[in-house]
């Protein structure tokens, strides 16, 4: 039976750069997926804000053009609020695309990735899947989505406060539109969120997302009803695909880490509670959990694992864990109202700025301070 030091479920964004981060620490490193190609069953939008495009190297050619304008609409539509940055604020990546280069670069690191493998279950060390043979682990990296089984495995914590989000993606007339970011508060089409259209000139992104128990007809018909007369949205000139799965909103699970394995990326809750965005998390959280893991397999000294501390980064987002119950409240179109009316004034503006320009980002820790703490045998906790 094949030994490895670590198993990674789940060949997300999350999952593929914890395991070349591992790699390159010369760990012997397995990453299995159920899905047999990375493009079927993307689930994000793939939108980058400037912040993650400023501090990780992600390929120029699979992003789209920069996006500087939001709007924000009432359920009425009429009026919406523009807000301008100076800068690039945004930009939608080519998802497929993106996850192909992060399996390269894993591959490249040294990792070995296996899709059509979906995991089962894992005891004692012995990992099994349906569609290849069980082998043995050091240590399992749970990064196999929002209802993550990897999570129930090991004991540690699991999501429990969902969103639900549809979209559809279609290409567009080049040179037809000029790239903005379309945001609809209606909670007859998004209880407890937002409808969307986001076009970069390329590609258009229409969604909606809301608590599931809201949506009493259907996040699929709320879709189609909404992408009937979405604002901003242009025509489609090519074939239109579907997306849509649960988003984790209840902030970072505490329990994170045990010493048979740790969640990373949706599996670890590692998604901003307000606005819903996962990809920044997920690179930010990858970085330590590869520095812990690795460190943790070196040593063997369980104190390593403290540094995985999912309550010290859920500390830091008491402000937008408040925002998000404020924003599930607002579930009548005078509620909306009410609240784009209180955005039109100077304050509101500034907190939008503040929410969707701000430099503010997922918090993280640098993992070069990891490594030189676990090489010191000094156990701290993130800062």
């Amino acid at each position: 039976m094949r030994t490895v030091d670590v198993v990674v479920v789940g060949a997300g964004l999350a999952g593929l750069r914890t395991a070349r981060l591992l790699a390159l620490r010369e760990l012997d490193v397995m990453v299995v997926d159920r899905r047999r190609s990375l493009s079927a069953g993307i689930r994000t939008t793939g939108i980058f804000v400037r912040r993650t495009l400023e501090d990780f190297d992600l390929p120029d050619q699979l992003l789209g053009p920069g996006v500087r304008d939001v709007l924000l609409y009432p359920p009425s539509r009429r009026a919406p609020i523009r807000l301008t940055s100076e800068r690039d604020e945004y930009r939608v990546a080519d998802m497929a695309a993106v996850y192909e280069h992060a399996r390269r670069a894993a591959e490249s690191a040294g990792a070995r990735v296996f899709l059509g493998v979906r995991y089962v279950g894992a005891s004692m060390g012995l990992v099994q899947f349906a569609g290849a043979e069980p082998v043995r682990a050091r240590f399992i990296v749970g990064a196999d989505g929002a209802r993550s089984r990897v999570a129930r495995d090991l004991g540690l914590d699991v999501n429990r406060r969902f969103l639900v989000g549809a979209e559809i993606v279609h290409p567009v007339a080049s040179g037809t539109t000029t790239p903005a970011f379309h945001c609809v508060l209606d909670p007859r089409v998004a209880p407890g969120y937002l409808g969307w259209v986001i076009d970069d000139g390329r590609h258009a992104h229409v969604g909606v997302a809301g608590y599931p128990g809201a949506m009493r007809s259907g996040v699929r018909h709320l879709l189609d009803s909404f992408a009937a007369d979405a604002p901003g949205r242009a025509a489609p000139t090519g074939p239109v695909e579907r997306r849509g799965g649960p988003i984790p909103v209840g902030g970072v699970l505490r329990r994170l880490a045990c010493p048979a394995g740790l969640l990373v990326g949706d599996a670890a809750g590692a998604v901003s509670p307000l606005t819903a965005g996962g990809l920044d998390p997920c690179l930010r959280m990858s970085e330590l959990a590869a520095a812990v893991a690795a460190g943790y397999l070196r040593t063997g000294d369980q104190r390593m694992l403290s540094l995985y501390d999912g309550g010290a980064l859920r500390s830091r987002f008491r402000g937008r864990l408040l925002l998000r119950r404020a924003f599930a409240g607002i579930r009548s179109r005078a509620a909306a109202e009410a609240a784009v009316a209180v955005l039109r004034g100077r304050a509101g503006r500034v907190l939008a700025a503040r929410i969707l320009f701000g430099d503010g980002s997922f918090p993280g820790v640098d993992p070069q301070l990891v490594d030189a703490a676990i090489a010191g045998g000094d156990a701290v906790r993130p800062v």
